[in-house]
């Protein structure tokens, strides 16, 4: 087992407890949070595998995406957080409504 393969299994670990937490929570800044933990399994995958051999150097174009990937996170997490206190500040509740199941 060598250590890049340890860092993409911890990134699909992080992606799927995530998503469980995406999936399963009302609460808008949990939902914002797990995706910001989710995007950070993908770069933990994506950094992982920018180095295709154990004594070479990564390839950088993973690893500049991955640097990309961050700032465009940041910026979607403060778009979120300011959609999230618009509809607390609308409704009162910075939650989803239940989903009609008829």
């Amino acid at each position: 087992m060598t250590v890049a393969f340890l860092y993409a299994l911890s990134g699909v670990a992080l992606f799927v407890v995530a998503f469980h937490a995406l999936v399963n929570r009302r609460h808008l800044l949990h939902k914002i949070m797990s995706l910001n933990v989710l995007g950070s399994g993908v770069f933990l995958v994506i950094g992982a595998l920018a180095r295709r051999a154990p004594t070479a150097d990564p390839d950088p174009v993973p690893l500049a995406l991955v640097i990309t990937g961050i700032v465009v996170a940041v910026a979607a997490t403060a778009l979120g957080i300011v959609i999230m206190l618009r509809l607390q500040a609308a409704t009162g509740r910075p939650e989803l409504p239940p989903a009609d199941r008829n």
